[in-house]
């Protein structure tokens, strides 16, 4: 956990600068479960069951975890070979060309974090009516966003002691779920079938899941974006996504067995008032199994599962800023002391996420920043590929360029499907990025005639 982190910095008169402690695999461990788990695994097999029988949402939890861990190898190879902060900022200036990894650094500090800040702080704040009624989700989630954010803007152990205790609340709430469900619930497989009648595995409607479960699986990769304030990060950083990835995959599937095994389709369907009445297929297992009061208290305790999730990604974020900052494409005063973003990184994060929060729709939000994540992990499991035909050292090896492969070519596979039945989300991308070209391009010019 980020705990361990809090070991103390080196002594008075050394000749090395204060930096802040080293992140160990623990701690790598925690940020990437913090990451991926969100309300996602309590609300996809909901509207999968409508169209698919519990065998092929079960698989389709063991594909996206396949995908995931398939990303999470191709990046450890890439974690290797570029052993810094600033994830695929970095990895794509380094790995294809700089303009990339500028696109990708300003989708980062506009959508990459900012925008599943407010999803959770939205989120947060409705789930926030089933303790306090009547409560403004906006208000409320506002206030998430600000409190979180002076936490890891202080500097010294508050940070990493609030992060820590919001993880393992988390893992107590989830492994408490799991453990109910496997002891109070049904323990024969089940024989539902869904609504539409489809007997094995639909095809159109199991890969149109894929892009759902591919949301829930997001996160893998949270590691990357403090890989400098880890021990040993070519080691640390690489493990610490595959074991987060394997860990989460493992939970994802038994949280959805206890849905299929438990849940009908016509049960299944409060996931459509999610929103509205702020219940999950969590809240509907507990009531059933234990009773209305348990499944009341359940939809309260959604909240902690997305301040985890915020606190997490307002941690990382800064250090993005901060690499964008220390290569000249941000202002100086983001750059903040080594192994540690300035505060004004993490306000500014702050201010953008409230924007979003008062300014989208949740809806629209998990649609964006669902896309940009796929994008440019696709984008980067395609620069070690290239980093392999010119022969970069240290060379990836065959199980890492495999993954990539397999993550490219699903990635490209989930885009076809996404564009055909949201066409104005490929004008979307298009322009976000012309626009990012174009400012790269100017912010170039303008560098080298400074220089």
């Amino acid at each position: 956990m980020l705990a361990e982190a809090a070991a103390a910095a080196p002594a008075a008169g050394a000749a090395e600068p204060v930096r802040e402690a080293r992140l160990r695999l623990g701690s790598g461990v925690g940020l990437v479960a913090a990451n991926m788990i969100g309300s996602g695994v309590f609300l996809s097999a909901g509207f999968m069951a409508q169209d698919m029988g519990p065998g092929a949402i079960l698989l389709a939890w063991v594909v996206g975890g396949v995908l995931a861990l398939s990303g999470a190898i191709a990046y450890g190879a890439v974690a290797r070979m570029v052993p810094k902060s600033g994830g695929e900022y970095r990895y794509l200036s380094e790995l294809l060309h700089p303009s990339l990894g500028y696109l990708a650094g300003w989708a980062s500090l506009l959508v990459g974090f900012s925008a599943p800040i407010a999803a959770d702080a939205l989120a947060a704040g409705a789930f926030t009516r089933t303790l306090v009624p009547g409560v403004s989700p906006t208000t409320v989630g506002t206030g998430f966003v600000i409190a979180l954010t002076a936490v890891h803007a202080l500097r010294g152990r508050a940070s990493v002691r609030t992060q820590n205790g919001l993880v393992i609340v988390k893992a107590l709430l989830l492994g408490g779920f799991v453990l109910a469900g496997l002891a109070l619930g049904s323990t024969a497989a089940p024989g539902w079938t869904p609504p539409s009648g489809a007997q094995g595995i639909p095809m159109a409607a199991f890969a149109g899941s894929l892009f759902y479960v591919a949301f829930a699986y997001s996160g893998w990769n949270a590691a990357v974006y403090a890989a400098e304030e880890f021990e040993d990060p070519e080691r640390n950083v690489p493990r610490s996504m595959v074991y987060g990835t394997l860990a989460v995959a493992a939970l994802y599937l038994a949280v959805n067995w206890v849905f299929v095994a438990n849940l009908t389709p016509q049960d299944a369907t409060v996931v459509f008032r999610y929103e509205t009445d702020q219940v999950t297929l969590g809240h509907s297992v507990l009531a059933r199994l234990v009773g209305p009061r348990a499944g009341a208290v359940w939809s309260a305790a959604t909240v902690l599962v997305f301040l985890s999730a915020m606190s997490a990604m307002i941690f990382l974020g800064p250090r993005v800023y901060a690499a964008m900052a220390r290569d000249g494409f941000l202002p100086r005063a983001l750059c903040g002391r080594e192994g540690r973003p300035a505060a004004a990184a993490v306000w500014l994060q702050c201010a953008l996420a409230l924007a979003i929060v008062y300014t989208q729709p949740l809806r629209a939000i998990l649609l964006q920043v669902g896309a940009i994540l796929v994008f440019f992990a696709a984008l980067t499991a395609l620069g070690l590929v290239v980093a392999r035909v010119r022969g970069r050292t240290p060379r990836p090896d065959a199980l890492a360029l495999g993954a990539a492969i397999v993550y490219v070519a699903s990635s490209v596979f989930m885009f076809w499907k996404a564009f055909a039945d949201q066409p104005k989300l490929l004008v979307w991308l298009a322009v976000a990025a012309a626009a990012g070209v174009v400012a790269w391009a100017v912010q170039h010019r303008r560098g080298t005639a400074r220089g």
